[in-house]
């Protein structure tokens, strides 16, 4: 029964984010408007993909929480994957918010969200992570989620301070915030407290909730 429940929301929420995403960036009336958005969006979507699958795959073979080597393997190498491009989520998202609210951004600021991205990238990239074997350590999870715990930050603060004033985008710093909230506890416990892994489906639907932020955003005359 679970096998089914969590992998029929991971496909809704995949088709969903996918769909939404190809939906704003290929539209000619809304490319102007919501290209960025719509990018950010599948990028997400099949950057998640490709751990999602995997973990469906275990689900329904029963050995998730006991995979074999090949399962593991590509468990790791579909967080590697996800990690990267939710970073680059985030700094999609960082360039649309300025040109969907007008403001004006800041040198330091795009410098800034480059330099933690290149961190990410390359704490992700080094070999104690683990990735092949999906044996990360709470060292690692830590030390590559810092850069990007502060990337969140930078666009949770641009997104209070910008757009607030769109209506479809008023509650999107929330959205943020939360996503960080459910998922810090799974980098820092579920190793230890496997429940606390069950926190990554709020977090999912956080993702979801600000992707019908863009497709009301869309709806919206500027």
């Amino acid at each position: 029964m679970r096998a089914y429940a969590e992998s029929g929301f991971y496909v809704l929420y995949l088709v969903f984010m996918i769909g939404a995403g190809c939906h704003l960036l290929l539209s000619p009336a809304k490319r102007e408007k919501s290209a960025l958005f719509g990018a950010a969006c599948v990028l997400l979507g099949v950057g998640d993909a490709f751990h999602l699958i995997p973990r469906a795959v275990g689900l329904f073979e029963g050995t998730l929480d006991h995979p074999g080597a090949a399962l593991a393997c590509w468990l790791g190498i579909g967080k590697l994957v996800t990690s990267i491009t939710m970073t680059g989520f985030y700094v999609l998202l960082w360039y649309f918010l300025f040109r969907r609210s007008g403001a004006k951004r800041s040198a330091a600021g795009d410098g800034a969200v480059w330099v933690l991205t290149l961190a990410r990238v390359v704490l992700c990239a080094l070999p104690g992570n683990g990735w092949l074997q999906n044996a990360s350590s709470l060292f690692w999870g830590t030390l590559r989620n810092i850069p990007f715990i502060l990337l969140g930050v930078l666009v949770l603060l641009a997104a209070f301070r910008t757009i607030r004033a769109v209506k479809s985008f008023r509650l999107l710093w929330l959205a943020i915030l939360l996503s960080f909230a459910f998922y810090l506890p799974v980098v820092f416990f579920a190793a230890e407290v496997s429940w606390v892994g069950m926190l990554m489906l709020p977090k999912t639907l956080m993702y979801a909730w600000i992707a019908l932020m863009g497709l009301s955003d869309s709806r919206e005359k500027i």
